[in-house]
Formats: structure tokens, C-alpha cells, sequence
């Protein structure tokens, strides 16, 4: 045996005694907690105030002040606001800010804290139900008295468990029993037997119906026995009819090639000429909104025209609206696919791990990956994008995750359908998208693929014209600016951004 080898059976050896030692401590525990009955819960007074440390830290994150990053770019928000309307914007946002509370947080979200060795067995998570539809409550609570008169399960004595709960009733099944029901479709059903063996016979047949009709919510089911009380949380949400893309057989029926011209027509050729040489087959969708549309020559070519200088973002909103394929692959217009524009490996990546929403490669070595760094606060959140990524990806090394990538990507079409791309960012916008995206989309980065760029500054004669007319449109004025981070701070609730 060499010497590393020794080192790891040696090492091995210790764990096994390690394991027998922690068992047989685990089983004179066992054995004297069950000699001893269960603890009262006075024993377990919490001098040292955890569980109030606990419900403070929660209630913090509501409530606490955030800060950006400090960079040499750090805007405050508040300053892109017109100065004699802040008050009131402020106060509109707030508004807005409770209402979108009220679609978006949930009984569930509530920090609770188990109490030291309950008798009670309780269901923790995994109890769901319809909204409006009698739902029997798995894993129901089942009920063990730590009291000396109970041990006896023979012996006359009075055993009583409360339920109660916020948006719905609760109700026993089974009736036949002998024990006492009140509240009966009620909020608060109250049950007691002579026996713990009929108290929780009653407790397999509790049901719960919510009262209002939602299609996402929650409850919270507080049960008290004895000294004892416990919560668990029921699930509430209308069951979503899934909605499937046929992959079919290649990559023409997996994926749809999408981007937005503005003029450039020469450069827009190129990018199909390049494509087509490749992919012979695939669909492209093209957003125009020139001035003059000039009809794009192919086959498997969709043109759609928009109101002229329309914007960057309406285009895209344009184009995936009209994707019907499980993927689309955003290129921008002055593109080159290449020998290395491997749309396949991107789809096996996408295959291969299916909570991915976006996954994008490089354009010629640049990948743009940054990550968001966000943080709530009462006043509003803090946002910062740092350059790099979280984390590779298990069994691919080649990628990792991320929070946004270069504007060559592969996405899902119905998870981009679901975040959008706000239209009123006409001019420059990218992260944005991913702004908006943030712990909706999952996003990661592959070193694998890439796109050419076509060069700048070799244009000549009427193309040099065009495209200096064009860069009067793509250059962002400082009115824009301000529009953009005045949108940061009502529609995302910021108060501060750091790129």
C-alpha cells in the first residue's frame, strides 16, 4: 500500500469510530429522554434571546438601509428625478410598491421557529392545495402526550388540539369517531377525545379549504396540544396546464435566429450571407424600423416593419413575439457567424440543464458576463454589476453561471416572453433586460461558441453615409440617460446603481 493510500484508510478508520461513537451517544440520549418523558417546554427557557434575535433579524431585511458599491460610476437615483416632483413620485412609487407586495409576498415567506423536542409530527412542507377545492392535509399532525396521565392509553383522560388558520376553514372528514368536533368549517376547529389514539384518528381525515379564490397564495396552520404549539404552512395555487415546445428532429425546428436593423442593410446582408452558410434552413425574424424599408431578399426570411425609429427594445419585443420555436438566438445585426458559431452546443447546454433561461457565448473573445449584486432597503435597493460570475456549472466546464451576458445569446422563448424588454429604452439598452430578469431568469455563459463582429471604419460612399446617419441615432443623449435611471429608480424601486 502506498502512502496516500494508508493516509485514506487511516482517515477512514477514524470516521468509523467517529460514527459508532456519535451513535451510541445518540442512543443513551434517546434512551433517557424516553425514561425521562419529554422535556417541558419551561426547561427550555431562551435566556439568551435567539428565537427573538431570530424574528428581529427577519423583520430587519424589510426595514434595513442599503448601499451600493462605490465606483467611479455611482448614480443616485433620486437625482435623475425632477427635483419639483420628487415628493409625489415618491409617493407614487410607494404606492405601487404595496400593491406589487400584494401580488407578490406570501404567508410562506414567515420565519418559524420549531420549538426543542415537540411531541407534536407535522407536516413541514409539501402540503398543497387548490384554491377553493377541500384538500386533505397529509402527514397530519399526530399527537404523542408528554404527560404521565396519556402513557397509559387505556386510562380516561381529557386530550385537546387546537387548529386554526387565516385564509381558509378546516373540517374533520370522519365523524365517526367518538370524539368532540367544534368548528367545523370554521377558521378555528377545536377537537378533544378520552383517548390520544381517537383524537388522532380524527386529525387523518383534516382538511383545509381556502376561502378565496387566488391563483398563488398560502396559509399557515397553527396547531396547539398541551403546553405545545406548532406551524406549518400550506401551499395554496391553482395547478398551471403546462405549455410544451415540440423540439422535432434538428436545430431548424429547435431554434429561430431573431435580431433588429436600423438602416444598416448592408451590414444586416452579411449577417444572412453568413448565416446561410452555415444554416441554410433556419428561420430568421428581422424588426425594421428604418426610415426607408428596403425588402430583405431570402428564403425563411420574416420582415416585420415598425414605425420608423421605433426603438431597440420594441424591436426585440417585436421579434420574440413572433418565435414559435422552443429557442431563439439573438444576434445583432452586424454579426458573422463563423466556423465556432456552434448554435448545437448552445441547445445541448440548454438540454442538458433545464432550469436554464439564457445561456451566451462570445463575440469574438468578449463575453460581458457580469453579475448583479442587489440588496432591498426601505428607501428602496441598492443595485451593482460587477464583472465575472458566480459559479461554474457541474459537469460542464466550459460554462458558467452568471447574471447577464454579450448580445449573442440563446434563450428560452417563453421565459423572454415572460420577463419582456421595456420599450421605452430606445437607444442603448442590454442590461436593462437582465435587470428586470433578475431571480426570474437563470443565466449562464459558455466559452465554446462564438460570433464574428463585423470590423468598423471600412465603409465607404453612400454605406459611410448611412451609418454615419445611423450613429446619430445609436449614440445615447443625456436626456436618455436620465429617462433610463429615473426608470431604474420608480419601476425596479432603487435608489442607487453602480455599473
Amino acid at each position: 500500500m502506498d502512502c496516500d493510500a494508508f493516509k485514506r484508510s487511516h482517515y477512514r478508520l477514524k470516521l468509523s469510530y467517529l460514527a459508532i461513537l456519535l451513535c451510541g451517544m445518540g442512543s443513551v440520549y434517546y434512551i433517557y429522554n424516553r425514561a425521562s418523558g419529554f422535556p417541558e417546554p419551561e426547561e427550555y427557557d431562551d435566556d439568551s434571546g435567539l428565537f427573538n434575535k431570530l424574528n428581529i433579524s427577519n423583520q430587519a431585511t424589510r426595514s434595513m438601509q442599503c448601499s451600493c458599491l462605490k465606483t467611479s460610476e455611482l448614480y443616485n437615483l433620486e437625482d435623475f428625478v425632477d427635483a419639483t416632483e420628487l415628493s409625489e413620485v415618491r409617493q407614487r412609487r410607494e404606492v405601487e410598491y404595496q400593491k406589487h407586495l400584494t401580488r407578490e409576498q406570501s404567508p410562506l415567506q414567515q420565519l418559524l421557529v420549531a420549538q426543542p423536542n415537540s411531541p407534536l409530527m407535522y407536516p413541514i412542507q409539501g402540503v398543497h392545495a387548490a384554491p377553493l377545492q377541500e384538500t386533505f392535509i397529509p402527514g397530519t399532525p399526530f399527537l404523542k402526550s408528554t404527560q404521565a396521565r396519556f402513557r397509559d392509553i387505556g386510562r380516561e383522560a381529557n386530550a385537546s388540539v387546537t387548529l386554526s388558520v387565516t385564509n381558509g376553514v378546516l373540517a374533520i372528514k370522519n365523524l365517526d369517531s367518538d370524539g368532540k368536533v367544534e368548528g367545523q368549517r370554521e377558521k378555528v376547529l377545536s377537537l378533544s377525545a378520552s383517548r390520544l389514539d381517537t383524537l388522532n384518528g380524527l386529525l387523518k381525515s383534516l382538511t383545509y379549504t381556502s376561502s378565496l379564490y387566488r391563483i398563488k397564495g398560502g396559509d399557515l396552520v397553527h396547531v396547539t396540544f398541551e403546553q405545545y404549539s406548532a406551524t406549518f404552512p400550506i401551499v395554496i395555487q391553482q395547478t398551471p396546464i403546462p405549455n410544451l415546445s415540440d423540439p422535432g428532429q434538428d436545430i431548424n425546428s429547435q431554434v429561430t435566429i431573431t435580431t433588429k436593423t436600423f438602416l444598416r442593410y448592408a451590414q444586416l446582408d452579411r449577417l444572412i450571407e453568413s448565416i446561410r452558410a452555415f444554416y441554410k434552413d433556419i428561420k430568421i425574424i428581422v424588426a425594421d424600423d428604418s426610415f426607408k424599408p428596403q425588402p430583405i431578399k431570402g428564403s425563411n426570411i420574416e420582415q416585420y416593419i415598425m414605425p420608423p425609429a421605433k426603438g431597440w427594445f420594441a424591436g426585440r419585443n417585436l421579434v420574440v413575439s413572433q418565435v414559435s420555436t422552443k429557442y431563439l438566438l439573438w444576434v445583432d445585426d452586424d454579426f458573422l457567424f463563423t466556423e465556432s458559431t456552434k448554435i448545437e452546443k448552445l441547445v445541448e447546454v440548454m438540454e442538458a440543464m433545464p432550469e436554464l433561461d439564457v445561456v451566451g457565448g462570445s463575440v469574438e473573445g468578449n463575453f460581458f458576463n457580469f453579475k448583479l449584486v442587489y440588496e432591498e432597503g426601505e428607501d428602496g435597493g441598492c443595485l451593482s454589476r460587477r464583472m465575472g460570475n458566480y459559479q461554474s456549472i457541474p459537469g460542464i466546464p466550459d460554462c458558467h453561471l452568471t447574471g447577464g451576458v454579450v448580445n449573442f445569446f440563446l434563450a428560452r422563448t417563453d421565459s423572454v416572453r415572460r420577463v419582456g424588454f421595456d420599450p421605452r429604452l430606445q437607444r442603448v439598452a442590454h442590461t436593462e433586460f437582465f435587470v428586470d430578469g433578475l431571480g426570474k431568469l437563470l443565466v449562464a455563459s459558455c466559452s465554446t461558441v462564438s460570433v464574428g463582429h463585423q470590423p468598423k471604419g471600412q465603409a465607404t460612399g453612400e454605406e459611410k453615409k448611412v451609418l454615419d446617419q445611423y450613429w446619430t441615432f445609436r449614440i445615447e443623449k443625456q436626456e436618455e440617460v436620465k429617462m433610463k435611471m429615473a426608470l431604474y429608480y420608480f419601476k425596479n424601486r432603487l435608489k442607487c446603481f453602480s455599473p
